[in-house]
């Protein structure tokens, strides 16, 4: 039966249709951010501009957290995601429209960049909540990690592709850009149909808070989502990786742009290896390993005068990632009620979001206090730490044998 099962994930169309509009659109993202930073520092030449399109980009997800999931459980996703994903196509053409007669501004840029946030705001949940209904839940944990073999394999390639097309003008990425998020759009509306009933139910606080209440009621659940956050924000190094190569590991621009990529290849490496053999037993041992690991190799970055030690601890720093996230999205999705799912993982993607962001503003603000050295060493040794903590606080959740419980499957 496994051998069988990646054959069946091959075979199945909807799920090819959504691993391309997932290829396609976050292609498309990665080439205009890129895009969008080289453009806005040749207007400006100011680095606090640069970290503040990133603050707008997640503004919104900030301020629709509630209104997104409950738009995913009421209308049709297909649809949702692909007014979002046109929404980020118009972006493109007003960018390209703008750099082709000289037009964009400081303002436009930031403008832009907030009604990019908006659009992936609402698709990010909208996706995550489709897919569990286009592939059988027995399948579900390996169209997890294939679905992010698309999104690995475009954080490597496509940075670099939009920053080679950028030296011939920034129309030259933003025209194709467009292109890419029409073909996603066009996929994602050739989806099949949802097969449950939508919920038509007004949007009330009671509906838009139960989401969060649903998790709280969840302790597997909470735990997952919360280990997440607190390990990923103490554990997180990437803000850094620029004084690493330039003053620890004494290597130039391209050495960065390695480092910045070694844990993409770990989670694009580890992310096929799970679509061809899922974790199907002791599910919460595995990623409360994963998670131990990745601290430990945090730390080992964090020691590491050597560029290609440094280098291959962060390929598996980027494996052990994936196999905690890909775990973590399965047994969440499956363990949710179809009808709840968008409302979950707009409350999962914030935290998601939060921990990244606000992760970065921690590893800066305590490489400013105590060195950059020691706060991606104590930021390794929290994660440790809170990884033994959550095996006490969810012992279910630590216990867990398989994604989703054979009384659920029963009644399935």
């Amino acid at each position: 039966m496994p051998s069988q099962a990646p054959l069946l994930l091959r075979h199945h169309r909807p799920f090819i249709a959504f691993w391309l509009a997932r290829i396609f659109t976050a292609s498309g993202f990665q080439m205009l951010t890129v895009a969008i930073g080289w453009n806005l520092y040749q207007l400006t030449g100011n680095v606090l501009d640069l970290g503040l399109v990133g603050l707008v980009e997640f503004a919104p997800r900030v301020l629709f957290m509630l209104h997104t999931g409950h738009v995913a459980d009421r209308y049709d996703r297909r649809k949702i995601a692909a007014i979002c994903q046109t929404l980020q196509a118009l972006i493109a053409l007003a960018l390209a429209i703008g750099s082709a007669t000289d037009n964009v501004t400081r303002e436009m840029i930031f403008l832009l960049a907030f009604l990019l946030g908006a659009a992936r705001s609402f698709e990010m949940p909208t996706t995550q909540a489709l897919l569990p209904s286009i592939v059988p839940a027995a399948l579900f944990p390996r169209a997890v990690a294939a679905a992010q073999s698309a999104q690995q394999s475009a954080t490597i390639v496509a940075p670099a592709l939009g920053g080679l097309l950028y030296a011939f003008g920034s129309v030259w990425v933003y025209g194709p850009t467009v292109l890419l998020y029409v073909i996603a759009c066009c996929l994602m509306l050739n989806l099949p149909a949802r097969q449950t009933p939508l919920n038509k139910g007004k949007a009330t606080l009671d509906s838009l808070l139960a989401g969060i209440r649903f998790i709280r009621s969840r302790p597997d659940i909470l735990g997952a989502i919360s280990l997440d956050l607190f390990a990923v924000l103490l554990g997180g190094a990437t803000a850094l990786l620029p004084v690493f190569a330039k003053d620890i590991l004494l290597t130039g621009p391209w050495g960065l742009g390695l480092l910045r990529s070694a844990p993409a290849v770990g989670a694009l490496l580890m992310s096929l290896w799970l679509a061809r053999f899922a974790v199907e037993r002791k599910v919460g041992r595995v990623m409360f390993t994963a998670v131990g690991v990745f601290g430990v190799a945090t730390i080992a970055f964090g020691l590491s005068t050597s560029f290609w030690f440094s280098l291959a601890v962060l390929v598996v720093l980027g494996a052990a990632d994936m196999i905690s996230m890909v775990i973590r999205a399965s047994f969440v999705q499956l363990e949710t009620p179809d009808e709840m799912r968008g409302r979950v993982s707009a409350v999962n993607g914030l935290f998601i979001g939060a921990s990244n962001q606000l992760g970065e503003f921690e590893s800066g603000l305590t490489a400013h206090w105590f060195g950059t050295v020691p706060a991606v060493v104590m930021g390794g040794v929290g994660t440790l730490l809170v990884t033994g903590a959550w095996i006490k606080l969810f012992p279910t959740l630590a216990n867990r044998d398989r994604m989703h419980e054979p009384v659920d499957e029963a009644k399935a």
